[in-house]
């Protein structure tokens, strides 16, 4: 099995927290110019993504720990921690925009050097936009879902960015000063939008939810062709863990092989699915065919059954 080493995703997790630092300097070059409270929230931001490309880093260097005595299938869950810390942090963020666009709504202020700090603003983005796409390839590349959550928080705030700005050319149009504090109300609930997917995303992660339809969808193919020599399979169960994959399955064959050869088919099986699916760890348990006891647990399996059961071949 396997597992992106902290040499992999390290350099990437530097990347980010690189990318943060000059977008808030950037950022709060922007607000201390304009005095703009939209541009404030945009900047607030990234100062949490800061932070949690901090913890990204963290939790890259503890989920690339290989398996130990304490933890025999390894630490790949970190992760998960790291994407549910940004998810919290991302409320609180989001939190004290809000409050700060509520007290500019009630007392508007005029801002100044619009030009020039929207200028920043739009470099910052440029910089977050190209920084998110190379941490979204790798993080889908080494399976890493704080690489990925990093890369979604980092695209929010691109987003986020070009709508503050888009927001500041209609107050210089318009004069409309309190359109200032709308817009980072505006950026506050889209914060809070990713905050919740980002602790859902975790809460699955670490409930131990299956597979994917279209991972799944491949074993089964897998298992379908060594059906058709009339081998049977069942009790098929999955779960992710980051980066890593944990797949069981019961393999029912006929009583008279040999353990040698049931043993032999069983190593071939999990071979065949590690290949077709990296950084998997396959448990195959082997039973008689004919045992009715074999298919006491039948009920656990995602693979359609062909009625070869003893039971069913009575009916």
């Amino acid at each position: 099995m396997n597992v992106p080493s902290a040499h992999a995703t390290r350099p990437y997790a530097l990347l980010s927290i690189a990318a943060a630092v000059g977008t808030i300097a950037l950022k709060f070059g922007a607000y201390a110019l304009t005095g703009s409270i939209g541009l404030l929230s945009d900047a607030a931001e990234s100062g949490i993504n800061l932070v949690t490309a901090l913890v990204t880093f963290w939790a890259l260097t503890v989920a690339a720990r290989a398996p130990d005595q304490t933890h025999p299938f390894g630490h790949s869950k970190a992760e998960y921690f790291s994407s549910g810390l940004e998810g919290a942090l991302i409320l609180v963020a989001a939190v004290g925009i809000a409050v700060s666009a509520v007290g500019r709504l009630f007392a508007p202020q005029p801002l100044e050097q619009l030009g020039l700090g929207m200028g920043l603003s739009l470099v910052a983005t440029a910089l977050n936009g190209g920084v998110a796409a190379v941490l979204m390839a790798a993080g889908k590349r080494l399976r890493s879902l704080a690489l990925q959550a990093d890369a979604q928080h980092l695209l929010t705030d691109v987003w986020t960015s070009a709508g503050v700005v888009a927001g500041l050319v209609l107050v210089q149009l318009t004069g409309w000063l309190v359109l200032d504090p709308l817009i980072a109300l505006a950026v506050a609930v889209n914060i809070v939008w990713a905050a919740l997917r980002l602790l859902r995303e975790s809460a699955d992660g670490l409930m131990d939810s299956a597979l994917s339809d279209e991972d799944t969808c491949s074993i089964e193919r897998i298992l379908a062709g060594y059906a058709e020599g009339g081998l049977q399979f069942h009790a098929l169960r999955t779960r992710q863990a980051a980066s890593r994959r944990f797949i069981s399955l019961h393999i029912l064959v006929p009583g008279a092989w040999t353990v040698q050869r049931g043993h032999d088919l069983c190593e071939q099986i999990e071979r065949t699915i590690e290949a077709a699916l990296p950084q998997s760890y396959v448990t195959t348990h082997l039973e008689p065919l004919e045992d009715p006891l074999s298919w006491a647990d039948a009920e656990l399996d995602r693979i359609p059954r062909s009625g070869n059961s003893p039971e069913e071949k009575r009916r």
